[in-house]
C-alpha cells in the first residue's frame, strides 16, 4: 500500500528556512502560515548536527539560513522579567545572559533550553530595546531585568554554536 506523502517535503525539493522567518520551496517563499507552523514545529535536529523537517514517516533535510528558530515577539517587562514568543508558536522566559550582537549588529540569544540560537526580528527586537540602557563609557548596551543589568556582549558566550 502507497503511503501518502505531503507534496512540500518531497526530498527531492529544496527546503530551506530563512532569517527572515520563513520557509522555502526551491527558494520560493511559501506564504501559507499554517504550512509555516506546520514546519517550524516539526523541526528537529539530526544526530549528525543537520536539521531536517520529520512528519509522520516523511523526513527531508533543510537548509538553515541563519538560526533555525526566529523570536516573532517579545512580552513582560523590566521588573518580571521578558518572555518570547518563537516561530513554532511556542513561548518562553528569555535568559538574559544568551543576549549577544552578531553580525550586521542582529540580536541573538540561546532558546529551547539553550540548545539553539534564535535570531530576533525586527518587531521582537524593538520591543525588547525599549528596555535597554546604554553605558555612556563603554558604548555598550545593557538591559535591565528586575535589580539587574545585564551586558549585551558583541559576540555569542563561549560554548555554542554559532551564529
Amino acid at each position: 500500500m502507497a503511503k501518502a506523502g505531503f507534496w512540500a517535503i518531497d526530498p527531492t525539493r529544496k527546503i530551506s528556512f530563512g532569517k527572515d522567518g520563513w520557509w522555502y520551496a526551491n527558494d520560493e517563499r511559501i506564504h501559507n502560515r499554517r504550512i509555516n507552523l506546520l514546519f517550524s514545529q516539526h523541526l528537529r535536529k539530526t544526530a549528525e548536527g543537520t536539521h531536517e523537517i520529520a512528519i509522520g514517516w516523511d523526513r527531508v533535510t533543510v537548509e538553515i539560513d541563519d538560526t533555525p528558530y526566529v523570536i516573532t515577539r517579545v512580552s513582560g517587562d523590566a521588573e518580571q522579567g521578558f518572555t518570547l514568543r518563537l516561530n513554532d508558536e511556542s513561548e518562553e522566559a528569555l535568559d538574559p545572559h544568551t543576549l549577544h550582537v552578531g553580525q550586521e549588529h542582529v540580536l541573538y540569544c540561546r532558546v529551547k533550553g539553550q540548545a539553539h540560537p534564535a535570531r530576533f526580528l525586527r518587531p521582537a527586537y524593538y520591543q525588547l530595546t525599549a528596555y535597554m540602557e546604554e553605558d555612556s563609557t563603554t558604548r555598550s548596551y545593557m538591559l535591565k531585568v528586575g535589580d539587574r543589568l545585564f551586558p549585551i556582549d558583541a559576540v555569542e558566550p563561549q560554548n555554542s554554536e554559532l551564529p
